[in-house]
């Protein structure tokens, strides 16, 4: 088992990140950017006009950002730049617990569809442990951490069990509505990445990171609100909005 997960750790493609040398990944098209005037978050464009994110992201002068790979770069082509029409947070969020920790976003016009930008799928039913999940956000070189992230990375883990969720996190309580993906312990070195960043699982949501402790781009197991427990909130807000 311990030969399992180090060579699981010591393949993974951005498992020591944020070195400037260190090449990326392209952004998976369904991935949005979302700048704010404190700190930008991760979207997934789940709909043309619609894009879900974490709730305990605070968004004032909120731009949602489409078919980025390198914030920090004004130059780079086939981005869309859209203005939303409303935010809604789950109703039963708050601010001081990790659960129902999502928010949808209205965008104002339809996001054009193509190569660079398209929408994810949306699960039909619960994953289930040990599947494999890439984990997308984007990281920030450590030796500039004032300007936009500059790199987009993926990591690519497993779900686990609940059991394994909570020996992980005694502290939290660990529900059903909410999946765990990484590498336990996980090694829970500082850094500087993008928060709400989803776990997509053979091309389909299943999570929207609320909570990790330490970094998802090394593998450290992340808290993460399931997707497929939160559909029918999901579709009668788009329907009704």
């Amino acid at each position: 088992m311990k030969l399992i997960l180090l060579w699981t750790f010591f393949s993974l493609p951005v498992a020591f990140a944020y070195n400037p040398d260190t090449r990326g990944d392209i952004q998976p098209p369904y991935l949005v950017y979302l700048k704010s005037d404190y700190l930008p978050c991760t979207g997934v464009l789940i709909h043309p006009l619609w894009v879900i994110t974490a709730a305990h992201c605070n968004l004032p002068g909120l731009l949602v950002v489409l078919g980025i790979t390198d914030p920090s770069n004004t130059s780079e082509a086939d981005v869309q730049v859209v203005i939303y029409e409303k935010i809604i947070n789950h109703p039963q969020y708050l601010v001081s617990s990790i659960e129902y920790d999502l928010t949808l976003i209205k965008l104002i016009n339809e996001a054009e569809l193509g190569s660079y930008v398209n929408v994810v799928k949306l699960p039909r039913q619960p994953v289930d442990a040990e599947t494999m999940c890439d984990v997308t956000t984007w990281a920030y070189n450590f030796c500039d951490t004032l300007k936009d992230p500059d790199m987009v990375q993926k990591v690519e883990v497993s779900v686990i069990t609940e059991n394994e969720c909570r020996n992980g996190y005694p502290g939290y309580n660990i529900k059903n509505n909410m999946i765990c993906v990484g590498i336990v312990p996980g090694m829970r070195k500082p850094c500087k990445e993008v928060s709400a960043a989803p776990a997509v699982c053979n091309g389909t949501l299943y999570g929207i990171l609320a909570y990790a402790d330490g970094c998802i781009l090394r593998a450290d197991v992340g808290i993460y609100t399931s997707i497929f427990h939160h559909l029918p909130w999901i579709k009668d807000t788009i329907q009704n909005n």
